[in-house]
């Protein structure tokens, strides 16, 4: 399928989504919202890709929420003249375009996200719902709202706390501050630092070929077990691997993995089954 606001590749198990506007800054527009979460189900859905790495082009990796998505007939349209109506439907969409970043977190393969340039307002919505995060060293994170009189309302201020010191969201929450590449990596919010953004992709694209190699039901578990742990205690969480390994745990991946470390060749794993609907 194409879709407007991003190219998408599928190569070697590893789905590359990069978004292609970038004389607009990638601003996250509303038909952004629609498709990413189409793009990331339908690959979920399909099981053809075992890891994405989201990327961009041009100067910045996303400007944030485009203004066209407040005003028209975006999220501030009412519908209705009566205050309640109105603010029912206001949270309704902020809950639409909070599920296509739910789409990420909820996909049963690892999501990276390659940044470069500026992160800004609903981009940092974004690359806290990826599974890793991995940047240029001209790269910054703002959390934008604050400077527009807003709150943070697509996931930032709920993810960014599980990934960083909370006394630094606060402050880049509080202040709307820029945080440089450097900081990101100090802090905890990405996981390597590249020198542009060429070498960036590419260094990205190399980590999820590597997650590819994997067993995907296995990926996939690891991926359940980390968000189900970030959202519950220690106890729910090995509760819920022994369930898990229970009805998952077959051994046929593992077998294949000692039989392809013996044979000093590289596994051979099933694909995860498709997801039909009834």
């Amino acid at each position: 399928m194409t879709y407007s606001c991003f190219d998408l590749e599928l190569k070697d198990k590893v789905a590359h989504l990069r978004f292609n506007r970038p004389n607009e800054l990638n601003t996250l527009t509303r038909g952004f919202y629609a498709e990413l979460a189409q793009a990331v189900r339908d690959l979920d859905a399909k099981a053809e890709a075992r890891v994405v790495v989201i990327s961009s082009t041009g100067k910045h990796f996303t400007a944030g929420m485009d203004l066209g998505v407040f005003v028209g007939d975006g999220i501030v349209a009412a519908g209705a003249a009566e205050v309640g109506r109105v603010r029912e439907t206001l949270r309704r969409h902020v809950l639409e375009l909070q599920d296509s970043f739910n789409a990420l977190e909820q996909a049963r393969m690892p999501v990276l996200a390659a940044i470069q340039g500026g992160c800004i307002g609903g981009g940092v919505d974004l690359v806290s719902a990826c599974d890793a995060r991995y940047c240029s060293k001209d790269a910054f994170f703002c959390i934008q709202e604050i400077n527009v009189g807003m709150v943070a309302d697509l996931g930032t201020l709920q993810r960014l706390p599980k990934l960083m010191p909370e006394g630094l969201v606060r402050e880049l929450a509080y202040t709307g501050r820029r945080l440089p590449a450097g900081r990101a990596l100090s802090s905890g919010l990405v996981n390597e630092v590249w020198d542009d953004q060429a070498a960036l992709v590419a260094g990205v694209l190399q980590i999820a070929a590597e997650i590819a190699e994997r067993t995907p039901l296995a990926v996939y578990g690891s991926k359940q077990m980390l968000n189900y742990g970030r959202d519950h205690s220690v106890r729910d969480g090995l509760e819920y691997i022994a369930t898990w390994q229970t009805g998952m745990f077959q051994g046929a991946d593992m077998f294949e993995a000692f039989a392809a470390k013996s044979a000093k060749r590289k596994p051979v794993f099933a694909d995860l089954a498709p997801i039909k609907k009834f």
